[in-house]
């Protein structure tokens, strides 16, 4: 497996690399937990999707198995902020405005958004290594431009998962109950430092987008 990382600048130096990361959203979050968000029949794409915004990908044998979105806290574009941020400030549906106690804003701070794992990956191990490149990508590019901590929106389940990995996650707000796919999220923050090195990652269990009766989400949906 391989990681790459880029912004927008850069994407057309990886080929489709940024419209394959889009397919895999869209079979996961629209296909699979059937949410709400702006997307056709082959990719899902939205308001965060902008020149802010970063990505940390992983290749299998050329094709994108793997991805995550971020973008430092201070980003603006347009009316949009980051996505905690706007849900505190009442501009997305589904997301309560007390998910954080406080929207922060600072060059420090980075949030993570749609993190996604192809169900072609089907063991625990693939699927443990595949997170672990996409989060140490995104880490060092939120640490090369000053961030010390990445927030998310996960299921609660989660802290444990990055923990395990090697990651110092905990929950910063109360959890609450989604209203696409009725399952619950809270809002985590971790230190945007690599996770502790080890000779192997060790296996953990995984959600899979597909083949699963309840697949979970790493963050909530954003509607306008």
């Amino acid at each position: 497996m391989e990681n790459i990382t880029f912004n927008m600048a850069q994407l057309h130096q990886y080929g489709s690399a940024f419209y394959d990361f889009l397919r895999l959203r869209k079979r996961f979050f629209v296909d699979q937990l059937g949410w709400d968000i702006p997307h056709d029949d082959d990719v899902e794409m939205d308001q965060y999707d902008n020149p802010t915004a970063y990505y940390s990908l992983v290749l299998q044998d050329g094709k994108v198995v793997a991805g995550i979105r971020a973008m430092p806290t201070t980003a603006q574009w347009g009316s949009h902020t980051y996505m905690l941020r706007d849900a505190v400030d009442g501009k997305l549906i589904g997301i309560p405005g007390d998910i954080i106690p406080e929207a922060t804003v600072a060059r420090s701070v980075w949030e993570a958004t749609r993190v996604v794992i192809s169900d072609e990956l089907t063991t625990h191990a693939e699927r443990s290594n595949a997170l672990s490149l996409i989060l140490d990508g995104v880490v060092e590019e939120a640490k090369r431009r000053g961030a010390t901590e990445i927030m998310a929106l996960c299921p609660p389940s989660f802290a444990r998962t990055l923990r395990q990995l090697g990651y110092g996650a905990q929950p910063i707000g109360q959890p609450y109950r989604n209203m696409h796919d009725e399952r619950r999220y809270v809002a985590m923050s971790m230190p945007a430092e690599c996770r502790m090195k080890q000779q192997h990652v060790q296996p953990v269990k995984l959600p899979q987008a597909t083949h699963m009766p309840q697949p979970q989400a790493v963050h909530a949906p954003s509607v306008i």
